[in-house]
């Protein structure tokens, strides 16, 4: 006697099931998964977790890649402290092209997302909503907490970033103490006595590049001067604003180093400016090595981050290793490029 066999499977998630899960309708449900401007973020974000969580075979409804990429990994920028993050930022472009080319090594699409995470849930939102296989968060600004709360989740991303204390999250990211100290006591070395920091503490990396510099201080038997460490942005006009005023302040310093190279060439031009001689009177360090710092003139002396490794380790971790659940955070050295503001 034959037997008929049936084969028993879970019940296929359906898009009306979605919508009743929402409480939207079905075309409502539909345009959101297809990303529709007519349909609000909030309902997108809701409709495409339940899609997630229901295992909907929401990916038919991604657009075909026109090399069928082996994945898609998506970028997001967190806002930095106090200001408007800028995508022509030199060392971003440099950070964003060393992980293009890992991903292109790895056969896979980059997305570059609109979204600027301020809060956990913007960055619960940017995972839960993404159509990518992982997200790359390029910086920490003031979610540090929001990330490690995020790790606790089954969620795959990677930050840029420093390593913190209790950091349950992975993050690349450069040797900023040992590049702080670095470029202070190469200073030290040429005899420079009182030297400047200039740079936002606020922001993780500067804070441990600024932590570098005290150690090289103290290394070199100089004392910590209050009025040498001087606030800037990354940007050129405030770096240039800030040595201008230290300057009209007749605030004795003969060295400068500073949190970024966009931040070491305003401060050369308000000296250039003030006919102030660098390197003879004073002497400057940038942090990046971004293409820039070596046409100036003069040319700048900065501690160089190797954006080519970065990019390929926030790409092999992401994929091999599912990101958060990696584990262990990573240092890519830095380097001290001596060129035309300080010589020796």
């Amino acid at each position: 006697m034959c037997r008929k066999v049936f084969n028993v499977s879970r019940k296929t998630t359906r898009l009306e099931d979605l919508a009743r899960l929402a409480g939207v309708s079905i075309a409502t449900a539909s345009r959101a998964l297809n990303d529709s401007p007519a349909v609000n973020d909030r309902t997108k974000q809701l409709i495409w977790k339940l899609a997630k969580e229901h295992d909907y075979p929401f990916r038919r409804y991604m657009p075909a890649g026109p090399i069928g990429a082996q994945g898609t990994i998506a970028l997001v920028t967190p806002r930095p402290q106090g200001r408007e993050g800028r995508l022509s930022d030199p060392f971003f472009l440099e950070l964003l092209a060393g992980v293009g080319e890992a991903a292109r090594e790895r056969g896979c699409d980059l997305l570059m997302s609109h979204i600027s995470p301020a809060t956990y849930d913007d960055l619960a939102g940017a995972l839960n909503t993404s159509r990518a296989d992982g997200v790359i968060f390029l910086g920490q600004s003031t979610l540090h907490g929001a990330l490690n709360r995020l790790a606790a989740g089954d969620h795959r991303f990677v930050v840029w970033g420093a390593e913190l204390p209790d950091q349950n999250y992975c993050s690349i990211g450069s040797d900023n103490i040992h590049g702080g100290r670095r470029a202070t006591s190469h200073l030290a070395r040429l005899g420079r006595k009182r030297i400047v920091f200039l740079g936002d503490l606020e922001p993780p990396e500067s804070m441990q590049r600024h932590r570098g510099y005290l150690d090289a201080l103290a290394g070199a038997g100089l004392p910590v001067e209050p009025d040498l460490i001087v606030p800037a942005h990354f940007e050129v006009e405030s770096a240039e604003a800030a040595v201008d005023a230290l300057i009209r302040r007749g605030v004795a310093f003969d060295g400068v180093v500073a949190a970024s190279d966009q931040i070491a060439l305003g401060a050369v031009r308000a000296l250039l400016h003030a006919e102030v001689d660098v390197p003879g009177q004073v002497s400057v360090i940038g942090f990046d090595n971004v293409p820039f710092s070596r046409y100036s003139r003069p040319a700048l002396s900065t501690i160089a981050q190797d954006t080519v490794k970065a990019g390929r380790l926030m790409v092999s971790k992401l994929l091999d290793h599912g990101g958060a659940s990696a584990g262990r955070s990573e240092r890519v050295p830095t380097d001290l490029i001596v060129r035309e503001t300080c010589g020796g």
